[in-house]
């Protein structure tokens, strides 16, 4: 045996995940141990997977689909992904431009991979999703920020973007995520077409994060796809999490020009072989028959969200605007925080672990999304429409107990503000 531990590689040794898996243990541990703990920590569908799809998984299984399958994904849901998506979005593509993945996230590694050498630079809207941070620096790029302001409606600051393209010698891709997770912010139209005027024809690459698409409150879903020439040099990506609530199912598919959906595939067959066959024809049957299902739980979701902001402007010293999309609440609490001396994450953690014995809310400090959500809390909306006003009158009464915030702070100074 090594008299010490063998070491971990530089990358591996900084590596930061997804805090809302973090909290959710937190979570299940105190509800474990008896507390009555509101979970809006994470951003899981509460409402059960289409029936289509159910019912074509389970045959699928009976059916024998228990096996290999190609790469790229079976021919004939690639296929039905093309023809919605021609559809839904009005972007004619076929089957050569779609590639099958686990979810969405994978593509963030493998978009990484496909188009960053190290020390090529890559914009990043922050606040941003956690991941987006490890899959570039796996590949040694260098993150560039630009902040999401509540002002702008959370919508890219395209200002930012041209400062990037022409004066960043390095520069090689931009980060897109719309409908905005954490903020809720919908990049419009216009932001699309911006976008692509900066960019195209240039040695920059897209990745276009969209596994809300279906979620947009105002206005309509824009994918920069849409624009002229910008399949050639974006990677869209979609996910049968949200929108068909099939989180633990691990569905999900990129779009792009057929060279690139060729080296994604690949990528797949070099780390994950192939998503379970069984598991592609559970959502080619959403995709074709769970449209209706689909809509209506989206409905359902609009109505929790508008709920939960109406609930949440109630209070004083909190900011908070309807989300164009997704369903994150994402308000500014840092009077608050300022006058309790506590980060925002602080103030989550303490309302789940802290403000009360027998009971606690679950949410995400929005600095855990990146140094420009300092001063935020992200509420999903992922509990009964009660638990949601009782989260909310939970958080009134929380922050008026200064004494408990002091003694959370004494045993947990890491959440001090400074």
């Amino acid at each position: 045996m090594p008299a010490s531990p063998i070491p971990f590689s530089k990358f591996a040794g900084g590596l930061t995940g997804e805090t809302a898996f973090d909290v959710l243990a937190v979570a299940r541990g105190l509800k474990a141990q008896g507390k009555d703990v509101i979970e809006l920590q994470i951003g899981d569908s509460p409402f059960p997977s289409t029936k289509h799809a159910i019912a074509a998984g389970l045959a699928a299984i009976e059916g024998g689909h228990t096996h290999y399958c190609p790469s790229p994904g079976l021919p004939s849901f690639r296929e039905a992904v093309a023809k919605n998506y021609t559809r839904e979005f009005g972007v004619p593509i076929g089957a050569e431009n779609v590639v099958v993945g686990p979810g969405a996230k994978v593509f963030e590694q493998f978009f990484c991979e496909a188009f960053l050498d190290p020390g090529d630079a890559v914009l990043v809207f922050s606040p941003q999703f956690p991941t987006y941070a490890p899959n570039i620096q796996r590949r040694g790029g260098v993150i560039v920020q630009s902040a999401l302001k509540q002002e702008n409606a959370f919508r890219p600051n395209l200002a930012d973007v041209k400062k990037f393209v022409e004066t960043h010698p390095r520069a090689r891709a931009v980060f897109l995520n719309s409908p905005h997770n954490p903020t809720g912010g919908v990049a419009t139209a216009d932001d699309m077409r911006g976008l692509a005027d900066l960019i195209r024809g240039k040695n920059i690459a897209l990745f276009s994060d969209e596994p809300y698409c279906h979620m947009v409150w105002k206005g309509k879903h824009e994918t920069p796809l849409s624009q002229p020439g910008m399949i050639d040099q974006t990677v869209a990506v979609y996910t049968y999490s949200k929108s068909y609530s099939m989180s633990g199912w691990r569905l999900g598919y990129a779009v792009g020009h057929p060279r690139v959906a060729e080296m994604l595939g690949k990528m797949i067959n070099t780390t994950l072989s192939c998503v379970p066959p069984l598991v592609q024809l559970a959502g080619q049957a959403a995709l074709e028959k769970d449209a209706d299902e689909r809509d209506e739980v989206m409905a359902r979701f609009q109505k929790k969200v508008e709920l939960l902001v109406g609930e949440l402007q109630k209070l004083p010293d909190v900011h908070v605007l309807m989300p164009a999309g997704t369903f994150y609440v994402f308000p500014e609490v840092s009077a608050i925080c300022k006058r309790l001396g506590i980060t925002s994450h602080g103030l989550a953690m303490f309302l789940l672990e802290g403000a009360d014995d027998k009971k606690g809310v679950a949410c995400l400090g929005g600095e855990c999304f990146g140094p420009p959500g300092q001063g935020f809390l992200r509420f999903s909306c992922a509990e009964p429409d009660e638990r949601l006003v009782e989260a909310v009158g939970f958080l009134r009464e929380a922050i008026t107990r200064t004494d408990r915030v002091k003694a959370y702070l004494d045993s947990h100074p890491k959440y001090r503000l400074v």
